[in-house]
């Protein structure tokens, strides 16, 4: 049985966002490596007349927050595009009202995650950036990225990981928001229509009687 193309849709921004999820996660474990385990979102960077230094940095969870969220939702997208390409060759293939509701329920909740995830890159990045600005060693905060650092050494391309994932991150944001929408609108269309009761209707008569008694068939 074949899925609904609004179903269809929905797949398809399911392997986009997991394509976006999955840069974000690898872009913040990359830069997180790379300055040995911290986490240089809100840090502060020093000089020390030949190399620039994470002087101070943020507690290690922020940056496995945002790498953790990135990744499970990511993986949530894979695992759900695996479940309904399964699923679309079988002829019983349908998603229950149910399961919408859920859907529905997991798409804001990653929505509200994401945004935090993004924020936390966009600001703490721009932190990490004015700190370095502030020593008035370089012109720019990607030009940092030529110069040596205590640790790694050269080479270190700190900013281009980091806004590679901010930007992939708000291209993850855009992707659920669009995600909720497609769902909204499965659930409106497979929402029975409202009708008034009519005198007709077996409800009409179980509410007229119980508020004015059964009637007799011949009155």
């Amino acid at each position: 049985m074949a899925l609904p193309w609004l179903h269809r849709a929905e797949l398809v921004v399911f392997a986009a966002a997991f394509l976006a999820g999955a840069v974000v996660a690898v872009a913040v474990f990359r830069t997180q490596g790379s300055f040995k385990g911290q986490c240089p979102v809100y840090g502060t960077a020093g000089w020390n007349s030949s190399a620039l230094s994470l002087s101070s940095s943020s507690p290690p969870s922020l940056c496995y927050f945002v790498a953790w969220v990135s990744g499970l939702l990511a993986l949530y997208c894979l695992l759900l595009l695996f479940y309904w390409s399964y699923s679309s060759c079988l002829e019983d293939s349908h998603r229950s009202p149910l399961g919408l509701r859920i859907s529905l329920g997991l798409s804001a909740a990653a929505i509200f995650l994401v945004l935090v995830s993004s924020c936390i890159l966009r600001f703490g990045t721009n932190s990490l950036c004015a700190s370095i600005m502030r020593l008035q060693i370089v012109a720019s905060c990607s030009e940092a990225q030529k110069l040596p650092w205590v640790p790694p050494g050269p080479g270190l391309h700190f900013y281009s990981t980091l806004y590679s994932a901010e930007a992939s991150s708000w291209v993850s944001l855009v992707l659920w928001c669009l995600l909720l929408a497609l769902q909204l609108l499965q659930w409106k269309r497979e929402a029975p229509p409202f009708r008034p009761l009519e005198r007709g209707d077996p409800e009409w008569s179980s509410e007229t009687d119980a508020l004015f008694g059964a009637r007799s068939p011949h009155s």
